[in-house]
Formats: C-alpha cells, structure tokens, sequence
C-alpha cells in the first residue's frame, strides 16, 4: 500500500476574485452502510454529522480570520470490511480533514489503518471493539464506551435485575457480534449466579433460527443473549415467539434502535427485550439531547435511530479542535483533538490516551406499546 503524507486540507476558493474575501474549505468525511439491511443504522450517522456541518455553516465559523464552508462526504461502505478499506482511501485521497465512522466494527477497524498511515483522526461514532484503539493508533478515536463496559454492564444486569439462572448467547460472528457476545459470556461467567446453557452462533445476513433456537428451547433459559444488529434481531424474536420460547432477548445497541418495532412485529411485547445504548445524558444534559432529537425529526422526517447523536458530537469535536488549533490540518489539530473537553449533546468529551470516551455512560432500554423506552444511564465507577 502506498503511503499518504499528511496533506493540509485547506482550500482557498474565491481568493483570486478582487473585492472578495477568501474562503476556507474544510471537508469532513462520514463512512457507514448507506444500503443493504443496516442502511438504517448507516444513514443515521450520515444525518447526524449532516446537521452538525449545516450548523457550522450557518453559524460562519471562521480560523484565521478566514470563514470556513464546511462540506461533508458521505461514502457507503455496505458494512463489508473490503469496502471499507476501499472507501477510507477515497476519503485519503479526497483530501478529509477528519473522518466521522465507521459503523460496523469489522469495517473501522481495518480503515483506521489506512487513516491513520496519513495521519487523519477518525472519530467512530459506534464501533465498540476494544481492537479498535488497542491498536496504538494516534488518530483512533470514539464518542461512545467499547466492549468491555457494555458486556459488563448487560452481565450485570440480566443476573442482578432480570434474576436470569440459565442464559444461552448467540452471536452474528461479525466483529462487533462475537466481540460483544464473548465479553458478555466471559462477565457472567465471573459474576456467577448464572450460567451460560447454550452457545450459538448466526450469521449478520441470516433469516432462518429454528435450529438454533430450538436446541435453545432445550435448555429453558430465561436469557438469550444476542450480539449483533436489528435486521437479525427482528426476524429472531418473531421465530422465538413463534417456538414459544419465553426468554428474554437481551443486546448491545446494535438491536436497540427505533426500527426494531417495525423488524419484530408482535413478537417485540412489552419488557421482552433489553438493551444498552452506548452513551447516555442525565439532569440538565437531558435538555440538550432531547433538543438534538426533535431537531433531527424536523429535519429528516425520521426518528434519531441510534447513532445519529454521537456522529454529530464527532464533527462538532472535530470542529472545535480547529478552532482551537487554529487549523485545520490535521497535523496541527490532531494533539488538540486528543486533550480537546467537549460539551456536546451526548454528553461531555474526553478521550484518554488510547482515544477512548473518559467515564463513558451506557443507557438501558427496553420496549414497551411498540416504543423504545428508557431505564436507566449507568456509569461504571
């Protein structure tokens, strides 16, 4: 692979024109799947930082007394790792000065290798493998909590408040799915008072579960856990109805999102699935999100699915290391990005060494009448 010096992604436009003050161009990529079954999930980053770059141009952010236009690129890596690497080098030669994504976590984690060969910062906005900034990479970074936080916060929750004794976990064999459903099994496994009766695992494009699901039935859990994404989840709990399997589904946010209603049908029910949101807002926070949400409706006619938050805290991140760097080449921007405090609308930002999110938050959900509703933000002490 060739190798990518950084190159400053300033472009002056309009300087050549007498009597007209120069612009500065700042381009900011977005990479997530924008087709196929997560298009969903893929789109909703691609809004979220879209409302970020339009508020940036309305409020004329200026660096170096030059006004900044703020221009996104939305490339679609259909969740598949190839093309993933494909569309990071599209945003590398497109000369982005930051890179809001990946989605999936088997796609982030191979592009940040390319990103990071020319010194681009990459903020994902949902990739929770702990890979990912284990890497050693200086332009690593994510605006929600890894693996590690989720898959204890789940353990934790399925034995001490939904009082689960047998737990079966299956997973889509993705990254992300098996990285999660491991974690998941390793916490219940320390915590004790729960055993795991069943290991099974899936595929992320599957739509048959009988055979697994009915050695599952077998074991009579009160727990399935799943790692994995909604487009499998939804199908999973009408054929689990369906065998008349009781348990509870329980899953990272990659199920919890606002389509899994319409994927589950009527074999979603009330209290029947639990999940965990990667962030969280409490108190006066609160105000802030729920000002973002009802924005994004307005917008884009769509409910915030998942990530549409978190994609737009990234570029706002992005922006306010700029300006405090007073650039925008990377190069210059990068050390502010990685000490930069944020108040965003999911919370404070703050990245320890590694690039991870300093004193991450987790929300719960579960669904009731059809709808996502909230339990609880949890904080790991």
């Amino acid at each position: 692979m060739r190798s990518f010096a950084v190159i400053p992604s300033i472009v002056l436009s309009l300087a050549a024109v007498p009597g007209v003050h120069a612009q500065t161009e700042v381009k900011i990529g977005t990479a997530s799947p924008l087709s196929g079954t997560g298009a969903h999930q893929g789109k909703d980053i691609e809004y979220g930082a879209r409302m970020a770059i339009d508020e940036l141009n309305a409020k004329g952010v200026a660096i170096g007394g030059r006004k900044l236009k703020w221009i996104l690129q939305a490339e679609d890596d259909g969740a598949d790792p190839k093309t993933g690497t494909a569309v990071a080098q599209k945003l590398v030669d497109a000369r982005v000065a930051g890179v809001v994504g990946h989605l999936n976590s088997g796609t982030t984690v191979p592009a940040s290798k390319i990103y990071a060969s020319a010194g681009i910062p990459q903020i994902s906005p949902a990739a929770t493998t702990p890979l990912y900034t284990q890497q050693g990479y200086k332009t690593a970074f994510r605006v929600v909590a890894n693996d590690n936080l989720i898959g204890r916060t789940l353990a934790a929750y399925s034995i001490n408040t939904l009082k689960a004794k047998k737990i079966a976990v299956i997973d889509d064999r993705t990254a992300f799915g098996q990285g999660l459903a491991d974690q998941f099994a390793k916490e219940v496994r320390r915590l004790g008072g729960a055993t795991v009766v069943s290991r099974q695992f899936t595929n992320d494009k599957a739509t048959d579960f009988n055979a697994i699901l009915t050695q599952i039935r077998g074991h009579k859990p009160d727990v399935i856990f799943y790692g994995g994404m909604d487009a499998v989840a939804g199908p999973m709990l009408k054929q689990m109805k369906t065998l008349g399997l009781q348990a509870r589904l329980v899953a990272g946010d990659g199920v919890c999102s606002e389509k899994l209603p319409l994927l589950a049908g009527d074999a979603l029910g009330d209290d029947k699935v639990f999940c965990v949101v990667a962030g969280g807002v409490t108190g006066a926070q609160e105000a802030g999100f729920t000002a973002f949400t009802e924005r994004y409706r307005e917008r884009f006619k769509l409910p915030v699915e998942t990530y549409a938050p978190y994609a737009y805290d990234a570029v706002m991140v992005f922006a306010a290391a700029m300006q405090k760097a007073q650039s925008s080449d990377p190069a210059k921007f990068l050390p502010v990005l990685a000490g930069i405090r944020h108040e965003g609308v999911t919370g404070t930002i703050a990245f320890d060494p590694k690039g991870d999110l300093r004193d991450a938050a987790m929300t719960l959900y579960t669904y009731r009448k059809g709808k996502k509703a909230k339990l609880q933000v949890v904080r790991e002490k």
